[in-house]
């Protein structure tokens, strides 16, 4: 018998069975060993890298998280698109847009207002709808780091934007029928923290014009009322009475074509912003509805 035919047999398999288990096991254990030093480094790998993003997009610092979720982003790609009527211009800007929210809120003192998707919404469709002019009006601008994204957009878009400011300043975020409280960045709202944010746009940043006041104010309407906005954000009071003043003085001040976004549209903690543009829409009206972008509604003016 040869040596092959006797490894063969069935006795010697018998014989050498506690053999090969032992080797087996030995192997099995050297595996489980390197594996778990894989998965050990893999999740020490996982935590460092979960620990920095949460110090660059979570909550601490800021008060709310700039994480991004696959499904929101999704249909923020789709809306902006029809507004737009150009997908890849949509997700192209909409990338641009939360990059930049990530930039400013890092470089900023303060912080933007509003959910990650509604920002990134209103600065990525505003070029793309192509205002008829470069002079902007934001009504409502707590630290200015908006307006000062979206100098930012429009210049990417060959675009020389100017831009106006109307705020009261109060040191705080002030809403009817909400108690004012300190900013949960710890930042006071004043026309210093505005400044300082805006500065990071360059020189549009520094040139811009701003106004303490309330936007019913009749001496703040005439302070600037003496241009044709191609851009008017209405974001200041989100009462339903606000909402339609601020509307009925955009309906005299928006150049032809002009581009008027209205934040928090559609937000169940803010309906009285809906149901001012609902009652706005039935009366004699500049303002055609264009569609909406993660709770910020888009009008055209004739």
């Amino acid at each position: 018998m040869n040596s092959r035919s006797l490894l063969r047999s069935p006795a010697s398999r018998r014989l050498l069975r506690p053999v090969a288990d032992l080797i087996d096991q030995r192997i099995d254990r050297r595996i489980d060993r390197r594996v778990e030093r894989e998965v050990r480094s893999a999740v020490r790998e996982a935590s460092a890298h979960r620990l920095s993003n949460e110090l660059l997009l979570g909550s601490p610092g800021r008060g709310l998280s700039r994480v991004v979720a696959d499904g929101p982003l999704k249909r923020l790609h789709a809306e902006v698109a029809a507004l737009a009527g150009d997908r890849d211009a949509a997700v192209r800007n909409v990338a641009t847009a939360y990059r930049l929210l990530v930039a400013l809120e890092s470089l900023g003192v303060g912080r933007v207002a509003g959910g990650t998707m509604n920002i990134c919404g209103k600065l990525g469709t505003i070029p793309l709808l192509d205002p008829p002019n470069d002079e902007i009006l934001e009504i409502g601008t707590l630290y200015g780091m908006f307006s000062t994204g979206l100098l930012r957009m429009m210049e990417r878009d060959g675009r020389s934007p100017s831009l106006t400011i109307v705020d009261p300043f109060a040191g705080v975020q002030l809403q009817p029928g909400t108690d004012p409280r300190p900013d949960p960045t710890g930042t006071p709202v004043d026309e210093h923290a505005v400044r300082t944010n805006l500065a990071l746009a360059g020189p549009a940043g520094t040139a811009a014009r701003i106004r303490r006041g309330y936007s019913e104010d009749p001496g703040t309407r005439a302070a600037v009322s003496d241009r044709a906005y191609g851009v008017i954000v209405v974001d200041g009071d989100h009462s339903a009475e606000g909402v339609r003043q601020d509307l009925q003085w955009a309906e005299e001040i928006a150049a032809p074509g002009a581009v008027v976004v209205l934040d928090d549209f559609g937000d169940p903690s803010w309906p009285g912003v809906k149901e001012a543009l609902d009652e706005h829409l039935k009366d004699a009206t500049r303002f055609t509805y264009l569609g909406k972008a993660a709770h910020s509604a888009f009008l055209r003016a004739s």
